[in-house]
Parts: structure tokens; C-alpha cells; sequence
């Protein structure tokens, strides 16, 4: 369970009685994640009743990888995309305004609870669908007064994969070193003059919630940053769009998306000319950190390591179909 830091019920209770939210009904440890302690918090809810609207939400305690200095900006975000009617999580704000407080050093914030499932087996409808939002979120974004560089550019991701070096990174698979000279290539060529906002840059489908075929929630905003749109939406190609080890592409996802995106926004000649480039460079961030990752990760530790091969595979589709991948 991604639970680091227990709190007590009276602690929670005393966090909670900070917000204007109502008592502390329950709080139930939320087994997904990897790097924040997250809880679902049920409320009394304003009117006393625990049936009241809004008497559900998520505790998020921020643990690692987060900067405590970016959380206004991730924070704020979530107020900014939901005010413009996106499919966005609100941040509560306790009663003095602030959107988070901090807890035996540790910042935590209150988020609104979405109803809504993560898809494991995503339909081309359900692709269409976060394709729009998606291209919603990148269109409401535009006026956003804040910014946050991408810690995560092709530049960052080729150094991360040469610091791993060629021994290790062949001990997780032979071919593995062989994507260097390519990671290279990318970082040298890589485009910086297509079209900005802030971007998702994590949309993977654990990371949208759905109710069918209809968008209920984006969250997970904590890599969000100001990108190119089109490499958002090669992020999230990469993502929908193959089978979990990334060894079978499926066109009608890819296709679908695609098509839901540009039902709002359509790319620009050159975002499309460029995005075989992009989703290459998608690849290239995955695969990175999760080679690093699984070096890093000691052998005896109770993690599942993911292989970053399987962004590897669909890398060599990337390179193999170029523009096909998307028409």
C-alpha cells in the first residue's frame, strides 16, 4: 500500500477540521501509487449529512520527488483547468486559503475526489475521448499566469541514460545499449519551435479516469510543465495506444486519439511532421527512467521493476512506421 507516513485517526481528524469540509467520517489507505502517501477521505460534509455532496475527497502527502516549491504551481493548475470546465480535479483549500499545509515536514494537500475507473484495456472510443480532453486541457492551460520548466527534456533523458552506463544497462538486456547513439541523435535534433502550453506529460491511462466511454477526471498532474502540445500528445500515444510491454501496436488507438484531439485543436503541418520525433523522444523519457530505476532499485527490495524494454519496442515502431504511426 503507497502509504509511507502513518497518521493516526486524531491527526487526520485535526488535518481535516482545518477545512471547511465538514468531520472526518473514514480515511482509507489507497494502495496505487509509488511516491506519495495518499488516503480517501470521507467527510460529514458541510451539512453534517455523509451523504452531502463533496464529503468525499483524497489526502495526498507529498514524500518524494516532488519539490515542496513546485506544489503552488501543480496546485493551482488543478483550480485554473477545473474553473475552465476540464475534466480536473479542484485542490480544497483550507480555511486560511492556503491549497496546502504541512505536516511534520511534510506538505500534504486535500484534492477533490472524481468518480471514474482507469481503463486496462482502452477502446478506440476511449481513446477519442482523452484525446479531446486532452486537447481541452492544453487549450485551457494557454492563459495559465504560472510556468515550470520540463526537468525531463531529451537533453536530461540521454544523460540519465549514459549515466547508467553500457555494463548495466546490458544487464538488464543485452540490446539495451544499443538505444544510446539513438538518444543522442534525438537530444541533437529534437525541435523547439512547436506550438506551448502546459502540458500533462504523464497520461498514461492509470492517470485518466473514466465512466464508459466518457472522460471523468485527468489527474496526477505532478510532471506537468510548460512543453510543446504535440509532444504531449506523443507522450500520450505512446502511452494508449500498444500492449502493456509495448510489442503490439494498435493503429485504431492511435488513429482515435489522434482524431479527438484535432476535433479541437488540429496540429499545425510541422507539429504533424514531427511527431514520429516526438513519440521517439516519449520513448526516450521511459525508457530512462526506468533503467535508472531499476539499477538504482536494490536487488532484495519489495518494488516491481519496470522494464523500460517495453518502451524500446515501441520505440522501434516509432522508427520503423514514421508518419504511418499517426495517419
Amino acid at each position: 500500500m503507497a502509504v509511507y507516513t502513518n497518521l493516526g485517526t486524531e491527526r487526520l481528524a485535526a488535518l481535516i477540521a482545518a477545512y471547511d469540509v465538514g468531520d472526518l467520517v473514514s480515511a482509507k489507505g489507497i494502495a496505487e501509487g509509488v511516491s506519495n502517501s495518499n488516503w480517501l477521505i470521507e467527510t460529514s460534509g458541510k451539512d453534517g449529512g455523509t451523504g452531502s455532496q463533496g464529503a468525499r475527497f483524497i489526502l495526498t502527502m507529498y514524500e518524494r520527488r516532488i519539490e515542496t516549491a513546485d506544489l503552488p504551481f501543480f496546485l493551482d493548475l488543478l483550480d485554473h483547468l477545473s474553473a475552465a470546465d476540464c475534466s480536473v480535479p479542484r485542490t480544497i483549500h483550507d480555511r486560511d486559503g492556503a491549497s496546502f499545509r504541512m505536516v511534520d515536514g511534510k506538505a500534504v494537500a486535500l484534492i477533490e475526489f472524481l468518480p471514474g475507473v482507469s481503463p486496462t484495456a482502452p477502446s478506440a472510443d476511449q481513446a477519442r475521448a482523452v484525446g479531446v480532453a486532452l486537447a481541452r486541457m492544453h487549450a485551457a492551460a494557454q492563459d495559465f499566469p504560472g510556468t515550470r520548466d520540463n526537468d525531463l527534456g531529451p537533453g536530461e533523458n540521454c544523460a540519465t541514460l549514459e549515466s547508467c552506463g553500457s555494463d548495466a544497462l546490458s544487464q538488464i538486456d543485452p540490446d539495451l545499449p544499443e538505444v544510446l547513439p539513438r538518444a543522442r541523435a534525438i537530444a541533437q535534433t529534437w525541435p523547439s519551435d512547436l506550438p506551448r502550453s502546459i502540458v500533462h506529460s504523464d497520461l498514461f491511462p492509470d492517470n485518466v479516469l473514466m465512466l464508459g466511454d466518457r472522460v471523468s477526471g485527468l489527474i496526477d498532474f505532478y510532471f506537468a510543465c510548460a512543453d510543446q502540445m504535440a509532444y504531449d500528445l506523443a507522450v500520450t500515444h505512446a502511452a494508449w495506444c500498444f500492449s502493456k510491454d509495448g510489442s503490439r501496436f494498435d493503429p485504431a488507438l492511435g488513429q482515435a486519439l489522434v482524431t479527438g484531439y484535432e476535433s479541437v485543436r488540429p496540429l499545425e503541418r510541422r507539429e504533424r511532421d514531427a511527431l514520429p520525433l516526438l513519440a521517439e523522444g516519449a520513448c526516450l523519457r521511459f525508457v530512462a527512467s526506468r533503467a535508472q530505476d531499476w539499477i538504482e532499485t536494490p536487488a532484495g527490495a519489495l518494488v516491481t521493476r519496470k522494464d523500460p524494454m517495453d518502451f524500446v519496442r515501441r520505440w522501434n515502431t516509432y522508427r520503423a512506421l514514421g508518419q504511418e504511426a499517426f495517419a
